[in-house]
């Protein structure tokens, strides 16, 4: 199954490149791992900045929102651009651009611009899926998918271990600390980054408009990518709504938490995600619904754990367990279906279903830490199952359509 919109008559070649080395993956992965970080250190910091900057418990939530709002449309309008421009003056470009954009947030004087300088951090923060899609051309055809599993791994290490990091700078030197020792870091990882990488040879007859319009066209050629981006809305908007106000709850009396403890509540994340490796073989097995239909119900049954932190910090533990776990496993799925689709506009189609994603989670995000402070940590939790909950019943609603347009590809 083919359409001339998507192939769009793009051709990419490394000059003189080498199989990628096992060293130079690895280096993709800490980059990787660095910039997608930055989407999510605030998140347990959010009641200190809200303190020092004089922003309101209430709307506190924005940080991550517009953060979240410059990484959509970083996807919209910069991963495109890997189609146009070589890639690792884009890559290069964009992580230098990021040790700005971090400094200024690391010294922000007032809210207003730790807004700005935050939705910056967002929008450059997508040069994750440039590298992804990097170090899958770069990579000799045989070892493609180790060395794309093992960059995507960067991905979710960093989002996971972000908030671990966060909490134990900003114990150890304030919450600035976090931004300013970030901006040092991406400054060292683009500079090797600059040695390593290829030149490439581009051939394109798309514009950047026309580029920009085949994204929006997969929404209408394609029902896969219209129902996995829903998904990807629905099941992000779940996973904030954990995340945004934890850190309000936890810090607070009778916990009364550092940041460095509240952090550490993600390496239990880590353990979920990592069990959910393994969706990705599933939906090459052809069970990407069933994994789908079970992660689905594993989301929405975490919140019933959830609801307990009040009562129990291993309830919550647990909880944070099972959500990751659901999560990155439809996370998986979702990409491993996306890809078997259209093989000629892979980053296209993960560029528009990576939008409703950060959609997902600045929504999230916002209506969390508005619920949290009019109807407590019950009202949270009935948001992040409710949205599980219409997840659910939309997959059910939608999974014979996907199913039948699975079977049309194969």
């Amino acid at each position: 199954m083919g359409h001339p919109s998507g192939a769009g008559g793009v051709s990419v070649g490394a000059v003189g490149a080498q199989p990628l080395s096992r060293a130079v993956a690895g280096l993709f992965a800490v980059a990787c791992g660095l910039a997608v970080a930055n989407v999510y250190y605030a998140q347990p910091l959010l009641d200190a900045m809200a303190l020092e900057l004089g922003l309101r418990p209430a709307t506190v939530g924005v940080v991550v929102t517009v953060t979240q709002a410059g990484y959509a449309l970083g996807l919209l309008l910069l991963v495109p651009l890997g189609d146009l421009v070589e890639r690792r003056r884009l890559v290069t470009g964009q992580m230098f651009l990021s040790v700005g954009a971090l400094a200024v947030v690391g010294f922000a004087p007032s809210s207003a611009v730790l807004l700005v300088g935050m939705a910056a951090v967002g929008l450059l923060a997508v040069v994750t899926q440039v590298l992804v899609a990097f170090a899958a051309t770069l990579a000799a055809p045989s070892e493609r998918g180790r060395v794309v599993g093992m960059v995507t791994s960067g991905v979710v290490i960093g989002i996971l271990m972000a908030r671990t990091v966060a909490g134990v700078l900003a114990d150890l030197a304030g919450w600035r600390s976090v931004y300013v020792f970030s901006s040092a870091a991406t400054l060292v990882v683009a500079l090797a980054l600059g040695r390593v990488l290829p030149h490439e040879r581009l051939r394109t007859r798309l514009s950047y408009a026309a580029l920009l319009r085949s994204v929006l066209s997969l929404f209408v050629e394609e029902p896969v990518l219209r129902v996995r981006a829903v998904l990807a809305l629905l099941m992000f908007a779940s996973f904030a709504t954990l995340w945004t106000p934890l850190a309000l709850l936890l810090g607070a009396p009778p916990f009364s938490l550092s940041h460095s403890q509240i952090g550490l509540f993600g390496l239990a994340g880590l353990a979920g995600a990592l069990a959910a490796s393994r969706a990705g073989r599933l939906a090459d097995r052809g069970l990407g619904n069933r994994t789908t239909t079970a992660a689905l119900l594993i989301l929405l049954v975490s919140w019933g754990a959830v609801l307990l932190t009040p009562r129990s910090l291993w309830a919550l533990g647990l909880g944070i367990v099972a959500l990751d776990l659901a999560v990155q496993a439809l996370h998986v799925t979702n990409q491993s279906e996306l890809y078997a689709v259209r093989p000629e506009a892979r980053s296209r189609l993960v560029a528009g279903y990576m939008v409703f994603y950060s959609i997902g989670s600045g929504a999230g995000s916002l209506g969390a830490t508005w619920v949290y402070a009019h109807a407590g940590w019950a009202g949270v939790c009935a948001q992040g199952a409710g949205l599980a909950l219409v997840a659910l019943v939309f997959w059910g609603l939608t999974r014979v359509s996907v199913a039948r347009a699975r079977s049309a590809v194969g």
